[in-house]
């Protein structure tokens, strides 16, 4: 197991994408350390599976971040994977949506990253991998604080990439399509207000419109990819955003 000896750390990792990447390190001997809200008795239940730990933390809060960095202590990978939509036009988009899409999706990983990249550079090894979305590469109508956040994330991922480039740390972002997780599946209501649309319409005419192979994206193959980037075959691939959305974006 190539990741015996490493821990990571996984924001928004209680369900979906992220609890798909903790599973995935943890199969190549990592520790892992979840992040993020639900049920007690399930979170006890995942951190026997994954012999993990968990901590609870308000990661749209600069004080929040800084309190989860420091009871994690020293990681060797951090995926940022913790993040929430909110579907309206501009005109009517909610200030405090705007403003916490933009502190949870966005600027958590500033600091999660600052935080953890001096331990990392001191070891010589490190991997960082933000999860970003096709919307870090194109845009969707309604979603302005989403698409900001993950164009940003875009952005953010290359900046350090470059700055880390002789350290022995490496930053990606992996861009999926839509991907059958709560975050998806909770804003089919509000998509459907807005586009005036049934359930199924949302489904076939919107979320997987763009997607030339017309299937959900499975939190597995996020995982898989995602364990691959912490390889050490993959040590000079880094600033890369790797789309894994079914074509959408290639058109």
């Amino acid at each position: 197991m190539f990741l015996s000896g490493k821990r990571a750390l996984i924001t928004g990792s209680t369900s979906g994408i992220g609890l798909a990447v903790a599973r995935a390190l943890a199969a190549e001997g990592a520790e892992v350390v979840l992040n993020g809200f639900g049920d007690a008795g399930e979170i006890a239940k995942l951190t026997e599976e994954l012999s993990a730990s968990h901590i609870n933390a308000d990661l749209m809060t600069q004080e929040g971040c800084e309190a989860l960095m420091a009871e994690a202590g020293p990681v060797d990978i951090l995926v940022n994977n913790a993040g929430m939509q909110h579907v309206a036009p501009v005109d009517e988009f909610p200030v405090d949506k705007w403003l916490a899409i933009i502190s949870l999706n966005l600027a958590a990983a500033f600091h999660t990253v600052r935080l953890a990249v001096p331990q990392m550079k001191e070891k010589g090894w490190g991997r960082i991998i933000n999860t970003a979305s096709a919307h870090s590469k194109t845009a969707s109508p309604f979603k302005s604080a989403y698409n900001a956040s993950k164009h940003g994330i875009d952005g953010f991922t290359k900046t350090i990439a470059l700055e880390l480039a002789q350290t022995g740390v490496t930053a990606n972002c992996i861009s999926p399509g839509y991907v059958w997780t709560p975050l998806v599946e909770n804003q089919i209501p509000d998509t459907m207000k807005a586009r005036n649309m049934t359930r199924e319409q949302v489904i076939n005419d919107v979320l997987l419109a763009k997607t030339p192979t017309k299937k959900f994206v499975q939190p597995e193959e996020i995982g898989a990819l995602a364990a691959f980037l912490c390889r050490e075959e993959a040590g000079n691939v880094t600033g890369a955003n790797w789309s894994i959305d079914g074509g959408w974006t290639a058109e």
